[in-house]
């Protein structure tokens, strides 16, 4: 006996298990379990993809749904981890609660590198592992460094093609083929939840904001969130666009919508708020957006790559600066759609779909980018990285790049070698202060 075991935490890693099913990137297995893992800060207040509008209809692709939260109560599904020595005792356990008996079995979870996923895989030791990419996170390095015995048993990635012509980068350091669940089998799935979400609203061609709630992420403050959101309705409304639909992330607050209704009243804009959990592609089907604005949002990609919406970005210059540390796994998507869509600024590149760079020069950056990030797990990237640096750096592209960290890494436009002790030398940085002092002193006079 086979079992597989799919692991999802998103309506949209769930909907792209479904399309890879459908489409027969899985071998046959005699029972398929999808175990949920509710990953929000708060579960308890936080409804689980389980329960959410559409479910009902990717249900019908697997034999039973089990609860990860519920196996672990009380811990929290991402900061609990099996230890070593209890593993066996805890695959006995889970084989006897989900009647797995003795059967062969295979995982396909998202997120490898961090819990619960590595979790679960790190308890089922001889269980082979399928990685699928929920979003644009595969288009970047692996974000630690993975454990030999997990690494190794991954056999492929699954991923959607979203940015036509780029590779993943993630988990190329086992050596890790990438496979692409056909975009055809994804949008088909995508027209089965169309119907979902009772009590939609009912608006033809509005512009959609997308909110992503960054500051449960720490990446920004409430009060800059809020004025994010506001600046994608000024940007909308620049472009003549006076009805609106704000599509707010789910496990944000209520609150955040009121400096955006508040402003939009200022505006004279039609302004609707989608309560309703459903996934921003469900909006695309039933509204057909004239605009699709947001940050970095991986449902602005789709957008335009597979619905060929108009999009705009708004932000991610501000994200670029604040993402910490440098190896943070937001920034390779944050990267891409800052290097690929306009800002509502350019109204023609909006209109005109027209892409911010080609595919190749893209590829290089996210390369020079994935190298910067984690050169210790791809070390082969250095060359790529280096000649990148050598012909591309400059005041556009400096903002993908910190100096330190390049100077730390001995690439092109880092601090030079000869000068490199300055930041550390305590007389230098004395002087330096003393400098800025008087300047600013001679300034006042």
């Amino acid at each position: 006996m086979t079992t597989q075991i799919f692991m999802a935490s998103t309506l949209y890693g769930a909907a792209t298990l479904a399309a890879a099913l459908d489409s027969g990137c899985f071998d046959a297995a005699d029972r398929r379990i999808l175990l949920v893992s509710n990953n929000a800060a708060t579960p308890e207040t936080t409804p689980s993809l389980d329960v959410m509008p559409g479910f009902e209809e990717l249900r019908t692709r697997f034999d039973d749904v089990l609860s990860w939260n519920e196996t672990i109560f009380p811990f929290h599904p991402g900061g609990w981890s099996p230890r070593v020595d209890d593993a066996p005792m805890w695959e006995r356990y889970l084989r006897l609660a989900w009647g797995l008996g003795d059967d062969d079995v295979a995982l396909a979870v998202e997120s490898i590198q961090v819990h619960p996923a590595l979790g679960v895989a790190q308890i089922f030791t001889d269980a082979p592992l399928t990685v699928y990419a929920d979003g644009l996170m595969s288009y970047g390095p692996t974000r630690n460094k993975l454990d030999p015995l997990v690494g190794t048993r991954v056999e492929r990635l699954l991923h959607l093609d979203l940015v036509p012509g780029l590779a993943p980068l993630l988990l190329t350091e086992f050596e890790v083929g990438a496979e692409i669940v056909p975009t055809e089998a994804f949008t088909k799935v995508l027209a089965e939840l169309a119907g979902t979400g009772a009590g939609l609203p009912d608006v033809e061609g509005p512009a959609v904001l997308l909110g992503q709630y960054l500051s449960a992420l720490g990446i920004l403050t409430a009060e800059e969130e809020e004025n994010l959101h506001v600046r994608m309705l000024t940007g909308a409304v620049g472009l003549g666009h006076t009805r609106v639909v704000f599509k707010p992330h789910p496990t944000a607050p209520a609150r955040y919508t009121s400096t955006l209704e508040q402003e939009a009243e200022k505006l004279g804009v039609e302004l609707t708020v989608v309560d309703t959990p459903v996934l921003a592609e469900v909006l695309y089907r039933r509204m057909r957006p004239a605009l699709v604005v947001g940050c970095f949002s991986t449902a602005l990609i789709t957008a335009s790559a597979l619905y060929g919406l108009p999009v705009a970005r708004v932000g991610t210059e501000t994200l670029l600066e604040r993402l910490t540390p440098y190896e943070n796994s937001n920034r390779v998507p944050v990267t891409i759609v800052d290097a690929l869509l306009p800002e509502p600024s350019e109204p023609a590149a909006v209109t005109e779909r027209r892409p911010g760079t080609g595919t190749d020069a893209l590829a290089s950056l996210v390369r020079a980018v994935g190298f910067a990030m984690q050169p210790k797990i791809l070390p082969e990237l250095r060359p790529a990285a280096e000649e990148y640096l050598r012909a591309h750096l400059d005041t556009g592209t400096r903002r993908y790049f910190k100096k330190r960290r390049l100077t730390s890494l001995g690439l092109p436009g880092g601090v030079p070698s000869q000068l490199a002790f300055l930041p550390r030398n305590a007389t230098a940085r004395r002087v330096v202060r003393t400098a800025r002092g008087l300047k600013r002193r001679v300034g006042r006079r």
